[in-house]
């Protein structure tokens, strides 16, 4: 039997990960914050999943759920950590206020990074680990590469992931234990129902108000017609397996529009496209 960690499994990436990779023979740990949400997970997916109750902001919550999880694997120790669990902020960064990019970096960053250094061990970060090292895999974004505007907190978020994902991948070969990225763009999970519920009124005084409610149609727009949530589980299921996964993967809607375009037209060139898809008066 091989482990596994998922954070964030209640619902979307996280959710659907844990179902395709018990139907590939994984005991997959997934954590919850809700215990309503942890009953319901484990009533659908069965004996192979193991809800673990912490939010990735609590350290002594995640420090109870590593004792939970090395009491069942023993000397099996976790055959991969997929880190999933993260919120979006959206706004201006004109206006923003401080505490929602402090909460940002806080859930998608120090906790992602919090989660990682109590699991580490049990993926073989010790000496003489009596299993072969296990895995980690960051979902990151398209975000990570490419920023839109108003998604300033979250695209600020996912590239601290790329740079912290690379820097693990090389302190931890002393280990044999791989880092992998994986940086979908829009997926059709229930993330684009609470982005329909996205609040701008908090903007109604700015310059703004506008051209946020019209990117808010787009984005949702977007995610409603994404990618269907398990390519990005199949590719999970790739990097946790492969012999040789690719270091990152990139997971577009629209591979050239979406990916290609944005990282290699010249940024000011790419300035006028978005401004124009946005409604952005020059």
């Amino acid at each position: 039997m091989k482990y596994v960690v998922i954070t964030g499994a209640s619902t979307g990436i996280g959710y659907d990960a844990a179902r395709y990779l018990i139907e590939k023979g994984f005991h997959v740990f997934g954590s919850v914050r809700k215990q309503a949400d942890a009953d319901r997970v484990q009533n659908e997916l069965g004996e192979r999943f193991t809800p673990l109750l912490f939010d990735v902001t609590d350290g002594a919550a995640i420090e109870t759920a590593v004792t939970q999880v090395s009491e069942m694997v023993g000397s099996n120790g976790l055959a991969g950590l997929v880190n999933n669990a993260g919120i979006a902020v959206a706004g201006p960064l004109m206006y923003l206020p401080l505490d929602e990019m402090r909460w940002q970096l806080e859930v998608n960053v120090l906790g992602q990074l919090a989660v990682t250094q109590k699991f580490l061990p049990l993926l073989g970060a010790v000496p003489n680990a009596p299993h072969p090292p296990g895995r980690i895999v960051n979902i990151s974004s398209v975000s990570g590469k490419v920023v839109y505007p108003f998604m300033g907190p979250y695209a600020a978020s996912k590239h601290a992931i790329e740079a912290i994902s690379d820097a693990l991948r090389r302190e931890l070969l002393i280990f044999g234990i791989d880092v992998i990225v994986i940086g979908p763009g829009s997926v059709k999970t229930p993330i684009w129902d609470k982005a329909q519920e996205l609040d701008t009124e908090l903007y109604s005084h700015t310059p703004y108000k506008t051209i946020m409610e019209g990117m808010k149609k787009v984005f949702v727009g977007q995610g409603r017609s994404g990618i269907p949530v398990e390519e990005v589980s199949k590719v999970i299921f790739e990097a946790l397996t492969k012999e040789k996964p690719k270091a990152r993967y990139a997971l577009a809607r629209k591979i050239f529009s979406g990916w290609l375009l944005p990282r290699y037209l010249p940024a000011r060139m790419f300035d006028n496209v978005v401004a124009k898809r946005l409604g952005i008066p020059r």
